[in-house]
C-alpha cells in the first residue's frame, strides 16, 4: 500500500516537473523566431553576420532616407507671423522707405533745376525767331525795307539814298555800306545810274534781345541810260546784315556780311 503510493507521488512530481519546463521553453522559442525575423539595424551582428553600412536592405522593405515624394516631412511647420509682429516690422520699415523716398525726390529736383538752368543758358533756348512770330515778322519787315532803300541808287535823286544811309545804319555797317556803293556813286552821273534792289526772301537768324540776324535773298537791276539805247543788267546778291533795335522801336543795320564776296 505505501509502496502504491510512493510511485504515485513520484508521477505526480514528474508530470508537474515536465508541464513546468514546457512552460519555461515556449517563451524562449517564440521570443527567437521574433529576433530572427525582424530587420537587422545598420552596423548589427545577425545569425548570418554583420550587416555592414550602407548594404542593400531587405527586398521589399524601403529605408527611412528612401521615402517616396508623396510621404509627408515629419519636420515641425514654421510657425505664422503673429499680426502685433506684422505691425512691428511695418512701423520699423515705413520711415526707412519715407526717408529713401524723400532721397530720391531731393535728387530729382537737383537734376531739374540744373537741367532746367542749363536750358536757359543754351543760346538756342535764348533765340526769340523761334519763339515769338510778332518779334520775328517785325525784324523780317523792317530789315527787307531797309535793304532796299540802302541798296538802292538813282542819280536823278541821290537825297533818297543818303537820307537811307543816315537813319538806318549803325556802327561799323556805315563804313561798310559807303564802300560798297563807291563805284556806283562815282560812275552814276556820267552813266545816269539807276540801281535798284529787290528782296526777294530773308529768315531771321537769331534775335537776342535787342539784336537780331537776318540772312537776305536779294535781285538787282542796274540800267544805264546815258547811251541812246538803255542797258540794263541783272544780278542776285546774297548777304547777311545784323541788327539793333534803337529808340522808336526801329531796327538799324549795324554789320553786314557778304561772306568774303566783297563789294
Amino acid at each position: 500500500m505505501s509502496t502504491t503510493r510512493h510511485l504515485v507521488n513520484r508521477q505526480r512530481r514528474l508530470a508537474h516537473a515536465e508541464s513546468a519546463r514546457t512552460a519555461t521553453e515556449v517563451p524562449s522559442r517564440r521570443g527567437r523566431r521574433i529576433a530572427n525575423s525582424a530587420p537587422a539595424e545598420e552596423g548589427s551582428v545577425s545569425e548570418a553576420g554583420p550587416v555592414h553600412a550602407g548594404a542593400r536592405p531587405a527586398r521589399g522593405r524601403l529605408p527611412a532616407r528612401s521615402r517616396p515624394s508623396g510621404v509627408r516631412s515629419t519636420a515641425a511647420p514654421r510657425p505664422a507671423r503673429s499680426p502685433g509682429a506684422l505691425r512691428r516690422l511695418l512701423s520699423v520699415r515705413a520711415p526707412v522707405a519715407l526717408c529713401v523716398l524723400v532721397v530720391l525726390l531731393g535728387a530729382f529736383g537737383a537734376f531739374a533745376l540744373s537741367r532746367a538752368g542749363s536750358l536757359r543758358s543754351d543760346p538756342a533756348a535764348r533765340n526769340v525767331a523761334l519763339t515769338d512770330p510778332g518779334r520775328t515778322s517785325e525784324v523780317k519787315g523792317q530789315t527787307e525795307k531797309a535793304v532796299a532803300a540802302l541798296f538802292s541808287y538813282n542819280y536823278a535823286d541821290t537825297a533818297a539814298a543818303d537820307k537811307a544811309a543816315s537813319t538806318l545804319l549803325t556802327g561799323k555797317a556805315v563804313q561798310q555800306h559807303h564802300d560798297m556803293l563807291a563805284a556806283v556813286r562815282a560812275q552814276a552821273k556820267e552813266q545816269k545810274l539807276v540801281l535798284t534792289t529787290t528782296t526777294t526772301e530773308s529768315g531771321v537768324e537769331m534775335i537776342d534781345g535787342s539784336r537780331a540776324r537776318v540772312l537776305v535773298y536779294a535781285d538787282q537791276s542796274s540800267t544805264r541810260t546815258a547811251g541812246k539805247k538803255p542797258e540794263t543788267t541783272y544780278a542776285a546778291a546774297m548777304f547777311a546784315v545784323d541788327v539793333v533795335r534803337q529808340g522808336g522801336g526801329t531796327w538799324r543795320i549795324s554789320g553786314i556780311d557778304t561772306f568774303g564776296q566783297g563789294s
